[in-house]
């Protein structure tokens, strides 16, 4: 497949050249007023006081009113509005994921960008993405635990920075800082659902068919949101603060199904069933799942005597969530009607407790500002199995099965220092260093035996079935295991004026993981200012991502029959004797080499800024595909693993090259008679290419040789996310009244089969979010709103890739499946 022709190195130009006469021409007819892009950050610097415009690398500031805007409160979907560079695909049936699910930041994986809060590593989520969704194979962080209510801002470092914060920090990182509040708060109330319609390619029904050929379109009403939230500051003594939020969510799940056309029941007398004419054929659940959230959260902080000050922060959240499989029908073997004569819809319901706890102490020893802090996260996932059956038990299965499930859990220490030395500069040196401790763990647990051993019953023909609940067999007690490692690192980091125009920073970082080594990272960056309202940036660096325990530790191993033969196969241990005979060998980091050169321009109150990134990856952690041939299998039984029939397991050997450019644009306007407008465009392209697969010397020499990492997952990487997205908003005020218009168009994405014949194009669509809003009173304001207003789809799959009729659309849709969102709110400010 060959990427649309785009002249990237020459509109990077023009557009610098812009840039840079935009700036000359805004110096020249009148000085630069007070610089509206004062917000002060802390993200990818240790420089008090560094201001957004002013950093050596780009930093987006997403503010707590942003994060209120729209009908979905979720930090990620705002974040993927609000970022051109953030993408946030919302897959359905996809397991664990349909719960879970993951953004990916400039085209890389999910765990490639690094989550702060309070500038703190927050832990990651114990769920590694399995099936074919984009970061497939990662374990990232759940941005979705944090409540947007608790969040003053949202800083996200456009750049790569292990050198400066450690592992997955790659692609960038992202900082919520939390609310300091002593006084004030506000409640909020928001209700929609979705009112749609959407279409789809009809699939034809048997020739001799006694049930109609039913729609290509459908109206749906559904996937009802109820939100509420509420935060209030108080006072803790004289200066210090306790800032609480809670918020609760309830989520009906949106179905956007095709219509199955497929015989469902078995024949009677040579006959079609007659119920195959009134039996539901919009059987599957194809969109948002269902979800129950409850989070609390609190951050406190305060001044003691002397100077020192003590912070900390809690949070909870319980997360029930339901997403179903495919659709068994009555007729199929993996089926016992005397359970379920009219078939059934499987459900995969995880329950997910999350919790976290950091506290700190900050003080100062003659000019050295020190700091340190320990903090703990956990975060916990348990499947139960509903709405399905053990087929190998027959008519005594049970119904609902506890799967067992697996749990993540980091200890973090941090200590550093910071102050300012007078060497000669233009300004002072500001020197920082640190060292920091981790203990990660990772837990998996078994399901009760039900969940995945087999009865014995077998199917009609007299042959063995398999064994487990059906659409997900639970975790077998050899999957079950508890492991620990160990990291440390210290780092050091240098940032000063060398001239009154050139600031420049310096960081180097050494890690050492008791599982798999050492590492050193190392970065340089630098701005010039050309004019006081323009200025060019530039870094280049090296970083990594250590292997995730998740990653290093999933095992989940079901058993399947072959010819009567019981095999075991599924996902192994990268270090489990079976993947090494296969060429598996224990895993290590990954390594980048990142590049970024950009230009920054005041333009009045407004600013301009393009940035472009060159990020070369070698040895990426991928999921293998499925080896399950039959050669596959004889040689796992020539040596020595006569129970095994294949499987996957993660390995290192992917080097991807990615480029990109990002331009920004904000600019405020004020009248007196029209109002306050706030004007944002934004644009990101990204290029991503695979340039090496791994292979192993084992497999290479069976013939035919298993592929593995096949056409499917090379092309995910490569086009399974639009290369382009641009956003346009404004936001509107005058007096009681406000409003905020934004348009969002994402690129084409690409739906890859291993036959190149049957891939799948969905061409570039704009979405369009309205909603306005009006003061009641001081205290109480409402909102209405659209998001996705003009009801925009992915393009259906032809009847073609949609052989059950029943699965209309790809997972791959930037903007999810469910369609038009329509919402209300209400604001009340304590």
């Amino acid at each position: 497949m060959q990427s649309p022709s785009v002249p990237k190195k020459q509109l990077l130009a023009l557009a610098i050249g812009a840039l840079f006469t935009a700036a000359l021409a805004q110096a020249q007819t009148a000085p630069v007023a007070d610089d509206p892009q004062s917000t002060v950050v802390v993200t990818g610097t240790r420089v008090a006081k560094r201001t957004v415009l002013d950093t050596t690398a780009p930093v987006d500031i997403i503010s707590a009113e942003a994060l209120k805007v729209g009908g979905v409160t979720e930090i990620s979907q705002a974040l993927s509005v609000a970022l051109p560079s953030l993408n946030f695909p919302r897959p359905g049936m996809t397991d664990g994921t349909d719960t879970i699910r993951p953004a990916a930041l400039r085209g890389l994986a999910p765990d490639q960008t690094l989550v702060l809060v309070n500038s703190k590593r927050r832990h990651a989520s114990s769920l590694v993405n399995l099936n074919g969704t984009i970061g497939r194979g990662s374990a990232a962080v759940d941005l979705n635990t944090i409540p947007s209510a608790i969040v003053k801002n949202i800083e996200v470092l456009r750049d790569g920075a292990s050198a400066q914060y450690g592992s997955d920090a790659i692609a960038g990182v992202i900082n919520l800082r939390l609310r300091t509040d002593r006084d004030g708060g506000e409640a909020v109330i928001g209700y929609g659902k979705r009112i749609t319609e959407y279409s789809f390619a009809p699939v034809p029904r048997p020739a001799d068919a006694t049930w109609g050929a039913g729609p290509s379109e459908r109206k749906r009403r559904d996937g009802a949101n109820a939100n509420f939230s509420v935060w209030k500051g108080l006072p803790w003594g004289e200066s210090g603060h306790v800032t609480i939020a809670a918020e609760y969510k309830d989520q009906k799940h949106t179905e956007r199904s095709g219509y199955d056309t497929r015989q469902q029941y078995p024949r009677v007398n040579g006959a079609y069933d007659p119920r195959e004419q009134t039996i539901e054929r919009f059987n599957a659940w194809y969109g948002e799942p269902e979800l129950k959230q409850s989070t609390v959260f609190v951050n406190a902080g305060n001044t003691l005597a002397g100077g020192v000050k003590v912070y900390g922060w809690s949070s909870y959240q319980k997360r029930e969530g339901k997403g179903s499989g495919f659709f068994r029908r009555p007729l199929q073997d993996n089926n016992t009607l005397a359970i379920y004569p009219d078939g059934f819809l499987p459900f995969i319901a995880p329950e997910v407790d999350d919790f976290s706890a950091t506290g700190g102490v900050s003080w100062t020893v003659g000019d050295w500002e020190l700091d340190s802090s320990i903090g703990y996260g956990k975060n916990k996932m348990d499947y139960t199995i509903e709405n399905t059956l053990n087929r190998s038990l027959g008519a005594n299965s049970k119904t609902v099965f506890n799967a067992g499930g697996f749990s993540y859990d980091q200890l973090t220490y941090n200590l550093s220092g910071v102050r300012q030395l007078e060497v000669g500069l233009a300004s002072p040196l500001n020197v920082a260093l640190g060292f920091e401790a981790r203990r990660e763990g990772y837990k998996l647990e078994a399901g009760e035996p039900d969940s995945w051993r087999n009865g014995g019953v077998l199917l009609p023909n007299g042959q063995p079935t398999a064994s487990g609940s059906q659409v997900f067999p639970g975790f077998l007690p050899s999957d079950a295991s508890n492991n620990h490692r160990n990291a440390y690192s210290l780092f050091a980091d240098l940032e000063a004026n060398l001239t009154p125009d050139l600031l420049a920073s310096a960081a180097v970082r050494g890690e050492h993981y008791s599982d798999f080594g050492n590492n050193w990272s190392g970065k340089l960056a630098g701005r010039y200012s050309v004019t006081p309202a323009f200025a060019l940036r530039g870094s280049v660096q090296n970083g990594f991502r250590a292997p995730s325990p998740q990653q290093q530790n999933f095992s989940s191993i079901s058993t399947i029959f072959i010819s009567g033969i019981p095999y075991d196969v599924g996902t192994l241990k990268p270090t489990s004797g079976a993947a090494q005979a296969l060429g598996a060998k224990p895993l290590e980091a990954e390594k980048s080499v990142n590049f970024s050169l950009g230009a920054v321009a005041k333009l009045g109150k407004g600013s301009l800024t393009v940035d472009a990134f060159h990020i070369k990856i070698r040895d990426r952690i991928v999921l293998s595909e499925n080896l399950t041939a039959d050669n596959v299998r004889l040689y796992l039984n020539q040596q020595g693993f006569t129970g095994i029939s294949g499987g996957r397991f993660f390995i290192n050997g992917v080097n991807t090259t990615t480029k990109g450019v990002d331009v920004v644009l904000n600019y405020p306007y004020v009248s007196p008679q029209l109002g306050k407008f706030d004007f944002t465009v934004a644009g990101n392209y990204t290029d991503t290419k695979v340039t090496k697969l791994p292979v192993t010397a084992q497999l290479s020499a069976l013939s035919p040789a298993p592929v593995l990492f096949g056409r499917v997952n090379v092309l995910v990487y490569e086009q399974g996310s639009p290369k382009t997205k641009f956003t346009a908003s404004s936001n509107w005020s005058l007096g009681d009244w406000g409003a905020t218009v934004r348009a969002t168009r994402y690129g084409k994405v690409l739906t890859p089969d291993a036959n190149p014949a049957r891939d799948h194009i969905s061409s570039a669509k704009t979405l369009v979010d309205v909603e306005g809003r009006y003061a009641i009173s001081k205290r109480l304001s409402v909102a209405l709103g659209a998001d996705n207003l003009f009801d925009q789809y992915a393009n259906p799959y032809p009847a073609a890739l949609n052989a059950s009729g029943n699965v209309p659309s790809s997972n791959y849709s930037p903007f999810g499946r469910s369609g038009r969102f329509v919402y209300a709110r209400l604001n009340y400010t304590l």
